[in-house]
């Protein structure tokens, strides 16, 4: 069903890379017909833009650190001058950026550094509420909103060595979904998460795409199969759809035996 989203306007959050789920997420949403607006932390969402624009969609990058909540406050206000409006909001920030070190080795809990802990929860929680505070008053104003949460099976569903600080982000963030949706609910706002496995981004570690061959449909899943779902939970069809979280993970977490 094309045209759903025709005089929305969508932000998304997290969306630099090509091969991720931000901008699976855009293209979805511009497809159906939604103005983007698309944020990363750094000068490489322009050119996530510019290919946007190439599909014939209408799409600005803008940048920001959203663990910064003055930036916060400055990008909602940009894109409201751009655009003037926000009507679905994409929490895709998080999990790791271009300036990362690579780690294949993440530290255990007892090896787990006060400053790793609180970078975890800032960068997948408190981005989601930086943002999602900033914007849902203009939703509630207006009477019509969509907040989806990119959370993760790992942490609500599930969890793995090295993951402590992630799984508590995670899990925090579906709290923040249910706890929030239940408060705008009746002004016509809906706040739901989708919960992806393992999935073939740009940043997906070998180990990852090993444990996505397990799974019982024998492969990791795309950005786009999330990006699908995200378009679906900021649709009208998806009105009474609220404080849900959707996994989509090959059918991982429902198996007992994981294969070797």
């Amino acid at each position: 069903m094309q045209g759903e989203a025709l005089g929305r306007v969508a932000l998304i959050t997290g969306a630099g890379s090509p091969n991720g789920i931000g901008f699976a997420a855009a293209s979805a949403l511009g497809r159906e017909g939604a103005a983007l607006a698309i944020c990363s932390t750094t000068d490489r969402i322009h050119a996530q833009a510019g290919a946007l624009q190439s599909m014939g969609f209408e799409a600005v990058g803008f940048v920001a650190d959203l663990v910064d909540r003055a930036q916060v406050r400055k990008l909602v206000a940009e894109v409201l001058a751009r655009f003037g409006r926000i009507d679905i909001l994409v929490n895709n920030a998080g999990m790791v950026t271009v300036d990362d070190p690579d780690d294949d080795e993440p530290p255990s809990f007892l090896a787990l550094t006060d400053g790793q802990w609180d970078l975890a929860l800032d960068r997948n929680l408190g981005t989601a509420y930086n943002v999602t505070h900033a914007v849902l008053p203009g939703m509630v104003e207006r009477r019509w909103g969509r907040v989806v949460m990119v959370s993760s099976v790992t942490g609500p569903f599930v969890s793995d060595p090295g993951s402590v600080g992630y799984s508590a982000a995670k899990a925090g963030m579906d709290g923040l979904m249910r706890g929030v949706a239940i408060e705008v609910a009746a002004a016509g706002v809906t706040v739901n998460s989708v919960a992806p496995g393992w999935i073939a981004t740009g940043s997906q570690l070998p180990s990852e795409a090993s444990a996505g061959r397990h799974t019982p449909i024998g492969r990791s899943g795309t950005p786009e199969e999330i990006g699908e779902v995200i378009a679906f939970l900021a649709s009208e069809r998806a009105s009474y759809v609220v404080g849900t979280s959707i996994v989509v993970d090959g059918g991982n977490t429902i198996q007992e035996t994981k294969g070797s």
